[in-house]
């Protein structure tokens, strides 16, 4: 029996198709149990292929309108004019994706990193980023916005996906100093954690760059470590010592 797929929606969105797909209702099993969509990972590609036609489903599209890029933590933007230049986007190194046309679904794969989904109802322009902290910091958000406005977005929302929480994320002091010497204003991003060491609030700090850009933006508040039976996680994988990971998939379409 397939089991229903759990999909997280934001009113701030409403008037546009969208969904942060949680890890229920997929074909995979063992280490990637549940709705495991990365080509990337270790497992059958063949429940990864069924897991990807499931959410394609459920945006109302067949499968082959199901966009994606190579993410690779950049600050690089697709734009997406046709539903031919799907195939092209899946082969090209990037982190966000933007569209004015109707059915084509952009997605995100995630598994700590921000997953953040964009709309200008009124104006008919979508966008999808993956924003871990290095493309944070580079600016895959302004870029992802600004390719909308490209398209003619005026009033852009945003909503911020299952992440990585602060009271998850323990960095290095390493990390911190080289994190604020690039964005000094980062600073109050970073907050002492019970071992001593600074915990980074991945979300908070995308929701301030969201806002600098000009979006109305919110976080979910789901934290993909905390929450094992919802979310995958490289960090909580990592911990466990385990060989792989799966990865969630966030998507959007006019």
């Amino acid at each position: 029996m397939k089991l229903s797929l759990e999909i997280l929606t934001s009113p701030l969105l409403d008037g546009v198709r969208h969904g942060f797909f949680t890890r229920k209702g997929g074909a995979s099993t063992g280490l990637y149990e549940g709705l495991n969509c990365g080509r990337g990972s270790s497992d059958q590609q063949g429940a990864v292929e069924v897991n990807r036609r499931r959410v394609a489903g459920a945006m109302g599209a067949e499968p082959e309108r199901l966009a994606g890029v190579w993410q690779v933590h950049s600050a690089d933007v697709v734009t997406i004019t046709a539903a031919d230049e799907i195939a092209r986007a899946l082969q090209t190194k990037a982190d966000a994706l933007v569209t004015d046309q109707p059915g084509i679904v952009l997605s995100v794969l995630t598994a700590d990193c921000q997953p953040v989904l964009l709309a200008d109802p009124d104006a008919g322009v979508i966008g999808a980023a993956h924003a871990g902290w290095k493309g944070a910091q580079s600016g895959i958000l302004e870029a992802t916005t600004a390719a909308m406005e490209a398209l003619g977005a005026r009033r852009i929302r945003a909503v911020i996906g299952p992440t990585i929480s602060q009271r998850a994320y323990e960095v290095g002091w390493d990390f911190m100093d080289s994190f604020t010497a690039h964005d000094p204003e980062a600073e109050r991003f970073f907050a002492q954690g019970a071992g001593g060491k600074p915990m980074f609030d991945l979300p908070g700090y995308g929701l301030a760059r969201l806002r600098a850009a000009g979006a109305e933006a919110e976080y979910c508040g789901h934290c993909t470590y905390s929450d094992p039976a919802r979310f995958f996680s490289y960090r909580r994988a990592t911990h466990e010592s385990a060989p792989d990971y799966g990865r969630l998939i966030s998507a959007i379409v006019l």
